[in-house]
């Protein structure tokens, strides 16, 4: 190969190296950080037991959804486990409870008439009356579907009458469901305008399907049939067998009149943390519910600071290593260790380019798994230098001059370093296909690197060997190529 085409190459692969990590660098872009490397928490999430693949790939969807809407939250990691857990991991976060509602949070909706209002639930000894007294009869039997204990239904079913509870611990009895959650298309939060009942502070804008409205108008339609101040002129908004609303139809709608289904407004007050709930309440109308219930089986923190200790102790692990690599290098293979020592950088370069792009367009974070993974490609690109090295050496000591010795040495080590990286990708291949969590983080990088290795050695290590054993550095002085290289066998004969 000729001296410019071998110039064209050098300068090409070191420029798009170094170029591109330059120009991200410049621009600002950097990887994004995992749970262990900026701190955070993981929560295991549960299925009942039998649940199909399908709707657990629909929670997790969901789940993602819902968690990026949030804004707080850099890069959720959200993955399947076994037959039926869920294992969220939330890298950054802050407010951890409002993150965990919104992957915990079923999400199930329903628009339901109220039949009466209580203190308390009628099925508890000594249960309050509606007019503030003390019922001392034989509480009612317990029917069907409610909880002994508390009273309450066990299950917000949306064709049955349920006994449910508001935040304040008001008893509401509710008729089935004049619609559901599956009845609304999307939801805005907002503050202040006209609600169903009047009032102000924080709201939830929903939008409905065309049979939603339907039923909505419907529904209004009905209960303005009662006189105001009724409860059962009342709608309640049930949210995953809670009360979080319970409007009244305004006193100014006639008898047997309904409202337009765009005028319907849920109210969430005007408390301090009323914002945050009318928000998360639109990102769970706007995605849906979840398809099945979840409880959190366990539940893991990272601190920010342990996770910045756990990054700082990786880069300084990586640093000591590729010094250590590079001092070897430089002491046993002299001007050759130079290009090892360079390439090592161009190596870097690219691998860091290639994360940091895979984490801005495709989400994908780094994680301390996955620095681990770049520290031991630094083993494997050293491997593939002396591998190339010891090829010189040997041609040379054969009695080839050196830079035929180059060429040849090159031919001959290339196919070897194909041959172990091929079997190391492989082996992150499967880590990726088979492993779960941290460990695909660390299949991720080694792959990359594995693939980085490959395009080094031959486009920056073969002309920069080849270059150099031209130049001064070829021929004379111990810091030489053939001061690395040892006796040929010719001198080694005549000696003896």
């Amino acid at each position: 190969m000729n001296r410019r085409t071998l110039w064209i190459s050098l300068i090409l692969a070191v420029s798009v190296a170094w170029g591109s990590a330059a120009a991200m660098l410049a621009a600002g872009w950097e990887p994004k950080l995992g749970l262990d490397l900026q701190g955070g928490f993981s929560v295991v999430l549960a299925a009942p037991e039998g649940v199909d693949e399908s709707v657990l790939d629909q929670a997790v969807e969901t789940m993602r959804q819902r968690i990026e809407n949030l804004g707080a939250v850099q890069e959720p990691e959200i993955s399947v486990q076994g037959n039926r857990r869920i294992l969220v991991q939330l890298p950054g976060v802050e407010d951890r409870e409002r993150a965990l509602a919104a992957v915990g949070t079923t999400g199930q909706l329903s628009f339901r008439p109220v039949i009466a209002i209580l203190p308390q639930s009628p099925f508890l000894p000594g249960a309050e009356t509606g007019d503030g007294t003390t019922d001392t009869t034989q509480p009612p039997e317990i029917p069907e579907g409610v909880d002994p204990v508390t009273g309450l239904s066990v299950e917000d079913d949306p064709t049955a009458t349920v006994y449910l509870q508001d935040e304040d611990g008001i008893v509401y009895v509710l008729g089935p469901a004049f619609l559901t959650g599956a009845d609304i298309t999307g939801a805005e939060p907002g503050f202040g305008g006209v609600q169903v009942g009047g009032g102000g502070g924080w709201t939830v804008d929903p939008s409905f399907t065309a049979d939603g409205g339907s039923k909505f108008e419907d529904a209004t339609a009905e209960l303005s049939t009662y006189q105001p101040g009724d409860p059962r002129r009342q709608m309640a908004i049930v949210l995953d067998g809670t009360v979080i609303s319970a409007p009244q139809i305004a006193a100014d709608v006639g008898f047997g009149e309904s409202l337009p289904a765009d005028t319907v407004i849920i109210t969430m007050g005007s408390a301090d943390d009323s914002q945050a709930e009318a928000e998360d309440l639109a990102t769970v109308l706007r995605y849906g519910a979840l398809p099945t219930t979840f409880i959190r089986e366990s539940e893991g923190s990272i601190s920010a600071s342990l996770g910045s200790d756990s990054l700082r102790a990786g880069l300084y692990a990586g640093a000591a290593g590729l010094a250590l690599v590079a001092l070897a290098l430089l002491i046993y293979y002299r001007a050759l260790g130079l290009i090892a020592v360079v390439g090592l950088t161009v190596f870097g370069s690219l691998v860091m380019s290639i994360i940091i792009l895979l984490s801005r367009f495709q989400g994908t974070t780094l994680t301390l798994a996955g620095v681990t993974g770049i520290i031991v490609s630094i083993g494997i690109t050293a491997d593939s230098y002396i591998v190339f090295f010891e090829r010189i050496k040997e041609e040379h000591r054969r009695g080839r001059a050196l830079r035929p010795a180059v060429d040849y040495g090159f031919k001959r080590a290339f196919h070897t370093i194909v041959t172990a990286d091929t079997v190391t990708l492989v082996g992150s291949a499967l880590l990726w296909l088979l492993a779960i969590g941290p460990v695909k983080g660390f299949a991720l990088t080694l792959g990359i690197a594995t693939l980085v290795d490959i395009f080094v050695a031959y486009y920056f290590t073969r002309p920069a060997a080849q270059l150099l054993v031209r130049s001064k550095l070829g021929e004379g002085g111990i810091f030489s190529v053939r001061g690395a290289m040892g006796r040929t066998a010719t001198e080694a004969a005549a000696s003896s």
